[in-house]
């Protein structure tokens, strides 16, 4: 995957450092754009170190959020915009029911935009290729990866943006293991054994080539 102009939607602030943080990292060293959206802080269900505070307000805690994020991707070398309406992961997710929600509306979207692949009435896109990012639970949620993403060259720059989720350090190491893992997976696949790390994501629509 060697995106020019790479977008990253999630339904919280934090979503997109654990699982697309390396291929949002990879894309801005090569000299493309990377861009992340939020469609919510996530400041209920998501930022339990925070309400551990005594007296803190949902305001206070989507500002830490903001602040968290847009520092995060400053890392990557993203920028970070949060629409903050709680409404793209996978179509399935047992534990988190904004996931699902997020990505029916992201797919919905992109449909939408390039006019169901079809010509239309209105203006409208070439269809952008449309990747899932890994869940916490992929077993339980119907990830299937088929495309993995070299990130050693920039783990330390991934690192760095997590460390600022201060509300979840509770992923910060297994998002750093589950890099390991994936890294062996790819080296496997690829045969590139100077692979370290990698990330996982599922491509949703068929890769189109001149040839196989």
């Amino acid at each position: 995957m060697s995106a020019r102009r790479l977008m990253v939607i999630g339904a919280h602030s934090a979503d997109f450092v654990w699982r697309a943080g390396g291929a949002a990292a990879v894309t801005t060293r090569n000299g493309g754009d990377a861009r992340v959206v939020a469609l919510s802080y996530g400041e209920r269900g998501e930022s339990g170190e925070l309400w551990k505070e005594e007296g803190q307000t949902v305001e206070n805690v989507k500002k830490i959020r903001h602040g968290e994020a847009q520092r995060a991707a400053g890392h990557l070398g993203a920028t970070f915009e949060c629409l903050d309406v709680l409404i793209t992961h996978t179509d399935t997710d047992p534990f988190n029911p904004d996931h699902p929600v997020a990505y029916a509306a992201v797919n919905r979207a992109r449909g939408l935009a390039a006019g169901a692949g079809v010509s239309s009435a209105f203006k409208t896109i070439s269809p952008p290729v449309l990747y899932l990012f890994e869940p916490h639970q992929p077993e339980l949620c119907n990830f299937t990866p088929n495309t993995f993403v070299d990130i050693t060259p920039v783990m330390e720059a991934k690192l760095q943006a997590m460390a600022e989720m201060k509300a979840q350090k509770y992923l910060q190491t297994y998002y750093t293991q589950r890099a390991d893992q994936r890294g062996n997976h790819a080296r496997r696949s690829s045969g590139n054994q100077d692979i370290r790390q990698a990330e996982a994501f599922q491509r949703v629509i068929p890769n189109v080539v001149d040839a196989l």
